[in-house]
């Protein structure tokens, strides 16, 4: 079925001024979610970077509440006494009742506030609490399955703090309580079967039932109406947690979603048509200068050249200033993510670069988290190698220096065939020695637990990308995060990612995608699908999305070989850019960060707190959406200079002449100038005490 548009998102530019004041002096904001403070997956990344602007909107009646974990508190937290009277006796007697209740500020941007729950300190009440959530909602939980367990003690202890600030607030209390994903959703339930005066939003980041579902190869998104979902769920031996996931949206004052096509999922698989949608964004830092960017990027690729030549010693027959990195990274998660199609891809471009003689290298990184037992030996061998060669090579380079300098001192001009001595040429011999390898270059980097099973490992064999020098294209395979003191790629993501050339995620289930959105914001081009939350929101933001450097593959109307032969033609033609090209893509796709960053999409959030508050306390808020009609969205128009991706009609080969890049056609500072003005500049934050200085959006989700 087609996705319908949302208003929400493609009104962006164009909403109705917003003339509604909303007194957030008494009022309190709860934000709940298991991964305060927990970095579990990309939860943490929204309310993480959404933070600052959430602060700055609510000041001191702000408080994030998640799970005690000691190992976080340790590096993340300040453990702090309240600063709410209301909230220290809220805590206070809690502690005093059995519970273990922290108080603190989250170390981030904003420094929030954070209430912190240890939930294993009261799983004495496990039993008796499951015993209330089958009397009142029907829902039975498994002893076997912790993390539902957790859900119900962190559940039911958020249902008390809320409860208790309620009841310890002198005056009749505003409470706004914000609910993410299943594992806070019950005590959002329990909010509202105890009749606590708590406005509550809910909102689902990717629904657990479509989650398993796509993991199964089912044509999921063109029958979401024809699953039996009770059926589905209980088959999936999850029903007790989809239970808690449809119960939370179903009482839910305010129901949202991060994406159009995550809300049209939600409507079939929950059961109730979300109220608002809520794109995920980034805290966009812009640089002083216009392409300070790109120098980044250059510095971050020249460390990425440099684990190259050690991980290929040996075999490094290729020019690394005409190879390109592509990268994908996330979940372990092989068809989701669309590690499968992308691996297919990468054979079919493999063949294509070899047929058309390209001297063009592709090295392709897999980031994904597995399980393994060590660094591989052969993998560590090649950066210690790669370390012996330049140590060589400095002393050599020293000698050689001293002696040059000593001959022209008596004003002589060097006789090159005595400037190195036998010595010389034995340490430089022997270095060469140590680069003879007998095997070809790792694919893997750690030893896999499960080598002969896991599933990348297995289609590499499949298809013959061994590394071999024939092959155009390389494959590494990285199962473990990024971190700057890792002895093997001592890179954060963020620095890694800044040096690749291109990011690959051409997923089948993605909600929203913050991977391309990072890419993004970084100025670096990325492959999406209009599966995801991501490709979607740009497909209607931009008029000629690759021209940005925004590839959005089909995967919707398309089979799968179809989409992998268009995933292979955008790669191709990727590699067929000249390096000015490139450069010019950067620029473009760098511009675009302004639609991500929260200064514009926090507004979204903004929208749903003043909804649910109007629900809730209706005679002291008012909340009128404006009609969705009177509305005017814009889209970034196809840039007029001439276009940094060759069509492959334009070329009978990828030598093409590079006389055309040098095109005066292209000023980077006019086409930039023309995309400023088709958004926005970013506004001053609603303070709790001024009329929101911009409009707000309409709740017409649909």
């Amino acid at each position: 079925m087609p996705l319908a548009r949302s208003m929400s998102i493609t009104s962006l530019s164009g909403m109705e001024e917003w003339d509604e004041e909303f007194d957030l002096e008494d009022a309190v904001l709860f934000e709940i979610a298991w991964e305060v403070a927990n970095k579990v997956g990309g939860i943490y990344t929204v309310i993480q970077t959404k933070a600052r602007l959430t602060v700055e909107e609510w000041g001191e009646n702000y408080f994030l509440v998640g799970p005690y974990v000691e190992s976080n508190v340790r590096t993340q937290v300040e453990l702090i006494e309240p600063t709410n009277p209301a909230l220290k006796r809220t805590i206070d007697k809690m502690n005093s009742s059995g519970c273990k209740v922290y108080f603190g500020r989250w170390l981030i941007e904003g420094s929030p506030y954070v209430v912190l729950i240890d939930v294993a300190f009261t799983a004495w009440s496990l039993d008796k609490w499951k015993t209330e959530l089958w009397n009142n909602f029907s829902i039975g939980v498994p002893w076997f399955d912790r993390e539902a367990n957790d859900a119900v003690l962190f559940g039911f202890l958020t249902a008390w703090l809320l409860g208790e600030f309620a009841a310890q607030c002198e005056e009749p209390p505003h409470i706004l309580a914000h609910f993410h994903e299943w594992l806070a959703g019950l005590g959002l339930a329990l909010c509202r079967q105890r009749l606590l005066p708590v406005a509550t939003i809910f909102t689902t980041h990717a629904t657990l039932l479509g989650r398993y579902l796509c993991a199964g190869s089912v044509d999921f998104y063109n029958n979401l109406a024809n699953f039996n979902v009770d059926k589905e769920a209980g088959d999936r031996q999850i029903y007790h947690r989809y239970c808690l996931e449809r119960t939370a949206a179903r009482c839910a004052h305010v129901f949202t979603t991060v994406s159009q096509i995550t809300a049209v999922e939600a409507e079939h698989l929950l059961k109730r048509k979300p109220d608002i949608i809520t794109p995920n964004g980034l805290n966009v830092k812009k640089f002083s200068a216009m392409h300070e960017f790109q120098n980044l990027h250059a510095q971050s690729k020249n460390r990425i050249q440099e684990f190259v030549r050690g991980h290929f010693y040996g075999h490094l027959d290729f020019n690394l200033d005409k190879c390109l990195f592509l990268f994908i990274a996330g979940r372990y998660e092989f068809s989701n993510k669309g590690a499968d199609i992308f691996l297919e891809a990468l054979a079919r471009l493999n063949y294509l670069l070899r047929v058309n003689h390209s001297d063009v290298t592709v090295v392709a990184f897999f980031i994904m988290p597995a399980r393994t037992n060590n660094f591989n030996v052969e993998t560590l061998k090649g950066q210690a190698v790669r370390k012996q060669l330049w140590d060589t090579a400095h002393t050599v380079k020293e000698r050689f220096g001293k002696k040059l300098y000593e001959s022209l001192l008596i004003g002589q001009l060097p006789d090159v065939s005595k400037m190195l001595d036998k010595e010389d040429f034995t340490m430089m011999k022997r270095a060469i020695f140590a680069t003879q390898r007998q095997c070809q270059p790792p694919i893997c980097t750690h030893n896999m637990l499960e080598d002969s099973t896991d599933p990348i490992l297995t289609c590499i064999r499949r298809i013959g990308l061994f590394n071999s020098s024939a092959d155009r294209v390389k494959v590494i395979f990285h199962p473990e995060f990024l971190s700057s003191t890792s002895p093997l790629l001592p890179m954060d993501y963020e620095e890694f990612v800044r040096g690749c050339h291109l990011g690959v995620f051409p997923s089948y289930y993605e909600p929203w995608g913050y991977t391309p959105a990072e890419c993004t914001v970084m100025g670096i081009p990325s492959i999406s699908t209009n599966l995801s939350g991501f490709g979607c929101f740009m497909e209607e933001h931009i008029a000629d999305p690759s021209a940005y450097g925004i590839y959005i593959l089909d995967r919707r109307y398309r089979g799968v070989d179809e989409s992998c032969n268009q995933l292979t033609s955008y790669l191709f033609q990727f590699c067929q850019q000249s390096r000015r090209a490139r450069i010019i893509q950067r620029n473009r796709t760098e511009r675009l960060s302004d639609l991500l960053d929260w200064r514009y999409l926090g507004r979204y959030y903004i929208s749903a707190r003043h909804m649910a508050l109007a629900k809730a306390f209706p005679d002291t808020f008012f909340y009128q959406p404006h009609d969705s009609e009177t509305a005017q969205g814009f889209r970034y128009p196809r840039p007029a200079s001439v276009p940094p991706s060759p069509a492959l009609s334009r070329h009978s080969s990828p030598h093409h002449s590079e006389a055309e890049d040098e095109d005066d056609r292209y000023d980077e500072d006019e086409e930039a100038e023309k995309d400023r003005l088709n958004i926005r500049q970013p506004l001053a934050l609603p303070t709790k005490k001024g009329p929101l200085p911009y409009p707000l959006p309409t709740n017409n989700a649909f």
